[in-house]
Formats: C-alpha cells, structure tokens, sequence
C-alpha cells in the first residue's frame, strides 16, 4: 500500500471517531457502558433500587467457664518390674536326678518336692546311724543301772553318755545328707524352664530351675535427687507397660535407697505393685506415674488451646467478641491442661468453633459443661 492510501485510511478512521463520540451519547445513550435503559412498559412503578449490605452475623461458639481444679502433681520415671521373690533353685550335693515332680510353668507352693536326687548311700548311712543309736542308748541305760550299783566308775558313765551324744550326732548328720537329695520350693510361686533332665548327673551348685513369685511385683527406678524431700515410703504411684497399651496399675512406694547415685545424681526407690491376675511379668519395662502432692491449679480443656509456633493461645470471651490471650501452660491431666498464666477463675474460652473466628470477631457464646 502507498503512502497516500495509509494517509487517507488514517484521517477516515479520525472522522468516524469523532462522529461516533458526538452522536451515540446523545441518540443512542442506551450503548454507553454502566447505562441501563428503561425497558418497563409506560405506567409501571420504577424500578427498586438495591437493598443497603447487612452487617456480619455473629459466629456462634461454645464456651467453658475457667475454674480452679484439683491437680496432682505428677513425676514421671520409667523402672523394670522385678518379682516380689525370685530363685535359681541349685542342689547342695552332687548326684543323679532320680524324679522331678513338677511341670514346667506351674504354680508351686512353698515346702512342696521338686527334685529328688538320688538318695540309696544317703538312706543307708541313716540307717546304721539309727542302729548305731539304738546300741549307745543301750549301753548308756546299762552304765546308768551299773553305776548306782558301784560297779562301774562315773568315768565309765560319762563315756557312755558322750558315745550316745556322738550316735545321735551321727543321725542328725546322716538325715542333712538324706534331706540335701530332695530339693523343696522355698515359697510360693511359678516355676521356670529346667534345664535338666531325669537322670542327669548334677554337681553342687549347678542351675536347675528358676522359681519367681509374681503375685505382686516390685518396680524399680530413678528419680532426681533434687525431688527426695517431696518422696515418702507408702507415696501413691501408677505404672503402665507397653505389653498393655492403655492399662494403669495402682501401687505404693516401699523403699527409698539411701543412696544417691553419684554419677547420675539420682535416687532408686522401689515400689510395690499388686498383680493378682499375673499379667505383669518380671523384666518389663516400666513406665512410672508418682503422685508428688495435690493443688488447686486453674484448668480449661485441652480443646481451648491453639498453638502457633511455640506459644499457646486461647480465645477468651469479652462481652460479645473474643479476645487472643497468650497462656502459660502446665501439667495436663485427664484431657484438662493447667494455665499457669494468662487467664483468670471465672473468665470464659471458646472450646467449639476456634476456625471460625479470630481476634476481635463477633460471637454468640453458648456456655457448656466439660465433661
């Protein structure tokens, strides 16, 4: 194209625009942008203009009064759970295993026979001791009578009388090595796994069976030294295990080392722990929940918390809006979480509808009851 085309396109353009900005807003005003035109038929009520915006609606939340509680203030330790009593049973004298008199796993009581070894030497010195009495008793009866009679000396008497102290000797002795081939149970409780077999050669001080009593169990475990003034023997304490998830034994501190570890600087105390059904066992792991005293402590539920960063907010009630309040926190218990700072008794916080509402919003508070 020429450049006189382009001139006469260009100044063509230039007329029909001002044309077009000249005539349309003064015959055809219904084109311009934002301009409604009355379409309503003549005689019709004009047109009702928007209704004014509403304001916000208050957000409906549920609110708990803040109250003092009672808190127990608790240490946590972990410990081992260790039988109340507990034996590596070992004979005294060697021998052969002659009978075995339990089954692996069983409830023993005490005095009951769980080995016996075997027992022919030790029976027949027993009896030649019981013979061997039965002669110095004998001989002593007569000595007496020969004695009073003048026909023997008091010297021959006292011989006599020493040589039946010596045959009775002989037969208490005689019986310890016969009861050393019977292995008794020394208390009641549940037998171990033997290790022996019937006719095993045993020697002295050999392994055989273990034998624990579980009917109630001892935990043992550290505290800081720093807490020992607040510790007392009978203190309330609770233990659970990780072999029952969510289970709480109840028990009682028994004894307090007098001892403080000089490397740990800790404490052992031990504790006593009912197991009647024997579902604790010896050598679990611990976890350990002592009672160290009981305050009155500010308390809301933990659904009151919001967390951010590493603080803790609640939303306090204020009139008909909320408050943001930064609390200090402390122990929690039983779903309640205590407030060492920030809030006061009385002061009411939103537990229901937290991601609904923020700092100053408006609320219609609805008071509820923690369960």
């Amino acid at each position: 194209m020429s450049t006189r085309s382009t001139l006469v396109v260009l100044v063509l353009a230039l007329v029909v625009g001002v044309a077009v900005g000249y005539f349309v807003p003064r015959h055809f005003p219904q084109w311009l942008p934002g301009h409604q035109a009355e379409l309503a038929a003549p005689g019709s009520a004009p047109a009702t203009q928007a209704p004014p915006p509403r304001s916000r609606a208050p957000t409906v939340v549920e609110v708990v009064e803040v109250q003092r509680a009672p808190l127990e203030r608790r240490l946590n330790a972990v410990g081992t759970l260790v039988s109340d009593e507990s034996v590596m049973l070992r004979p005294e004298i060697a021998g052969r295993l002659r009978e075995i008199r339990f089954n692996e796993g069983q409830q023993v009581e005490e005095g009951e026979l769980l080995f016996r070894l075997d027992d022919d030497v030790a029976a027949a010195e027993l009896q030649q001791a019981r013979a061997n009495l039965a002669l110095a008793e004998s001989k002593f009866r007569r000595s007496a009578q020969l004695q009073q009679q003048g026909f023997i000396s008091q010297q021959a008497q006292d011989e006599a009388e020493n040589a039946l102290r010596v045959e009775r000797a002989n037969v208490a002795l005689a019986q310890a090595k016969l009861d050393r081939t019977r292995i008794l149970a020394p208390f009641t409780g549940q037998i171990g796994l033997r290790n022996v077999s019937v006719g095993d050669y045993v020697t002295a001080g050999q392994d055989l069976v273990t034998l624990q009593a579980i009917d109630e169990l001892k935990v043992d475990f550290r505290i800081p030294e720093t807490y020992l003034p607040r510790l007392s023997v009978g203190q309330a304490l609770s233990i659970s295990v990780d072999a029952l998830p969510g289970a709480w034994r109840d028990g009682t501190v028994a004894a307090i080392s007098p001892l403080v570890d000089v490397s740990g600087r800790a404490a052992l105390l031990r504790a006593r722990i009912p197991n009647p059904e024997r579902q604790l066992r010896p050598g679990m792991f611990a976890r350990v929940n002592l009672v160290l005293d009981t305050t009155e402590a500010i308390m809301v539920p933990e659904t009151a918390l919001v967390p951010r960063d590493d603080q803790q907010f609640v939303m306090r009630v204020d009139g008909d809006r909320v408050t943001e309040v930064a609390v200090a926190i402390g122990q929690r218990q039983q779903g309640m979480v205590e407030i060492m700072q920030g809030l006061e008794a009385g002061d009411q916080v939103v537990v229901a509808g937290l991601q609904k509402i923020s700092d100053g919003s408006l609320v219609d508070a609805t008071v509820v009851t923690h369960e």
